[in-house]
Formats: structure tokens, C-alpha cells, sequence
């Protein structure tokens, strides 16, 4: 998929400074398993604004890479994206904790790898729209790890997939002046509930994210960026 192909080299850029060798390669080859679910609909929010106004489509992020406006939905998207495999990660190392079976090092090693990809990914969204729903998010995996731990409820886990997508449905939309509908919130749910069922994959309809976006905005109204103060 194009746009999974533009996350996931926009995260490596983005995360090109970690070091040492070791541990940047080990991000990068977390990163190329990964399909990039939560960046990918970052991207499709906001084309879905964009189409609605008639002013875009796909092109402001692949026919126009050196577009500012492209630059900030990947960004966004990869934003999303850090949040979500810093957090994923966390929960398989709660779950199954390596230092428990004589995988000290290795386990240490993805602790700093989880936090630096949360870190990036705040990084990436301090400044945006998306800002408050990502600690939201945050908040939102520390609370029902904690309560995971105490009854033992696996289907906790499942919460992290919908409120991401959410995330996502806020960095993309408002990126190109947009908002998220409650509806558009509610479809991303059921993208992760679906994503669970079918052992991980659910497209989401591009038809359907044009339809339930919230354009009321105009083009770049209330777009923030990094570089925005």
C-alpha cells in the first residue's frame, strides 16, 4: 500500500538520529514489520477532507512530496503511528515480561525502545490538534493495563487498537483544517474491532471516511504545526 510505504519512511527520517547502531536498527526493523495501520488512516482522514472539498485527493502526499502540506500529514501519520508501537510493545513486554525467562537485555533494550517511540510520536503531535487526544490515549492504556493486571480481562487490551484509531481520525483530519465526526470516531472503532476478527486487517472505505468527515472548517483553518510557535 502507497501510503503505508510514505509512513513508514517518514517515521525512519524521522527516528534517523537514535543511536547507538544497535538500537536505531532494531527500531527500523520493528518498523518494516509493521503494516502501519494507524498511519495509513491518518493519510485517508485527511484525503477524505480533502476530497470533500474537491481540492486534493491523493496528491498533496504523492505527487507532491516537497508539498509543506504533505510533509504534515505524514508526520502526523507517523506521529500516530510511534504512539501506537511504543504502547503496543509496552503491553506485549507487561504481558509477557522477558526478564522472567532470561531475556534481561533484550527486555531492557524494547523498555528504551518503547519509550523513545511514544516520545517521538508526542514529539510529532505537541503542537497539532491531536495533541490532547494523544495523551488521552496515553492515559487512557495506562489505565486499563492497570486494571489488566488486577483481573486479569484480556479484552482490556483490545481498547488500545480503537483509541488509536481515534488518534489517528484527529491527526488526519485536522491536518488539512477538518475535524473528526462523532460518527467518523465511531467508524474507526468498529475499523479496529474488525481489524481483531479478521486477525488484523480492516481497509477502511475510502467512500465512507469522505462521507463522515467534518468540513466545516475552511482549507487550513487551525492547523498547527511544530514549527507554530
Amino acid at each position: 500500500m502507497q501510503e503505508a510505504a510514505v509512513v513508514r519512511r517518514t517515521a525512519k527520517d524521522v527516528l534517523e538520529d537514535v543511536e547507538p547502531e544497535r538500537l536505531h536498527d532494531r527500531i527500523v526493523s520493528r518498523l518494516d514489520e509493521s503494516p502501519m495501520r494507524a498511519g495509513v488512516l491518518t493519510v485517508q482522514c485527511a484525503r477524505a477532507v480533502l476530497e470533500r472539498r474537491g481540492t486534493g485527493g491523493t496528491r498533496p502526499v504523492f505527487e507532491r512530496p516537497d508539498d509543506p502540506l504533505a510533509d504534515e500529514i505524514a508526520r502526523r501519520a507517523v506521529g500516530a503511528q510511534l504512539i501506537y508501537e511504543g504502547l503496543r510493545l509496552t503491553r506485549s513486554l507487561s504481558q509477557d515480561p522477558p526478564w522472567l525467562s532470561g531475556r534481561k537485555e533484550a527486555g531492557d533494550l524494547d523498555v528504551l525502545i518503547a519509550d523513545i517511540l511514544v516520545a517521538r510520536g508526542f514529539h510529532l503531535l505537541a503542537r497539532t490538534e491531536a495533541a490532547d487526544e494523544a495523551v488521552a490515549t496515553v492515559q487512557a492504556f495506562g489505565r486499563d493495563q492497570t486494571v489488566r493486571r488486577e483481573t486479569d480481562d484480556p479484552l482490556l487490551d483490545h481498547n488500545l487498537e480503537a483509541d488509536v484509531y481515534e488518534l489517528a481520525t484527529v491527526a488526519g483530519t485536522t491536518a488539512v483544517g477538518g475535524q473528526p465526526s462523532p460518527s467518523l470516531r465511531e467508524y474507526a472503532g468498529s475499523l479496529a474491532r474488525k481489524a481483531r476478527t479478521n486477525g488484523g486487517t480492516a481497509e477502511p472505505e475510502t467512500d465512507q471516511l469522505a462521507r463522515l468527515v467534518s468540513v466545516d472548517s475552511a482549507p487550513g483553518d487551525g492547523v498547527r504545526t511544530s514549527a507554530d510557535h
